[in-house]
């Protein structure tokens, strides 16, 4: 889902630590880094002469928009996410954070941590709590068989573990 400037909104407020890091760390070299340095570029283009002909200004421009426009949304997601930075009390089942294993009718086995929405990667296997995987993996323990709509029909899995790493 993406709000009316383009940027992807998200139905859980929900993040982990890792994942509120990424962003503080993203702010920060965008404010402190990134955006001076196209300052100069712009300043130095303008410096050129005329801008409504000058490349190099007029991308320069277009650049800085697109590093506020990213500010202002991490500085926003800031200040609506709910860091989830405990494991919960019944380790056993599976919630937010949770490293769950599944394996499904042919013994495959997939593994996936259940992340915030603005935190899924298919390179590390983290899925967004709001996807329909990880809704039918919620509170659901080891043994326990689920079914998930997929694309291409149902697909039916058995929870092999579900574990919880807690970060530093």
């Amino acid at each position: 889902m993406k709000n009316t400037r383009g940027h992807k909104t998200s139905a859980s407020p929900y993040i982990t630590p890792e994942g509120r890091k990424r962003f503080v760390d993203e702010l920060s070299y965008l404010w402190k880094t990134k955006r001076p340095e196209v300052i100069q570029a712009v300043s130095e283009a303008a410096a050129m002469g005329d801008r409504s002909e000058n490349a190099e200004y007029i991308y320069g421009k277009k650049q800085l928009r697109q590093i506020d426009s990213r500010m202002r949304f991490l500085q926003s997601r800031l200040n609506e996410i709910k860091v989830v930075d405990r494991v919960p009390e019944d380790t056993s089942k599976a919630f937010f954070g949770a490293w769950v294993t599944i394996e499904d009718e042919e013994g495959l086995e997939f593994q996936y941590r259940i992340v915030g929405p603005d935190e899924i990667s298919s390179e590390q296997n983290y899925i967004s709590i709001d996807s329909p995987m990880a809704r039918a993996l919620l509170g659901k323990k080891e043994g326990d068989e689920v079914s998930v709509s997929r694309p291409n029909g149902q697909a039916d899995f058995i929870i092999t573990s579900v574990t919880y790493s807690i970060s530093a």
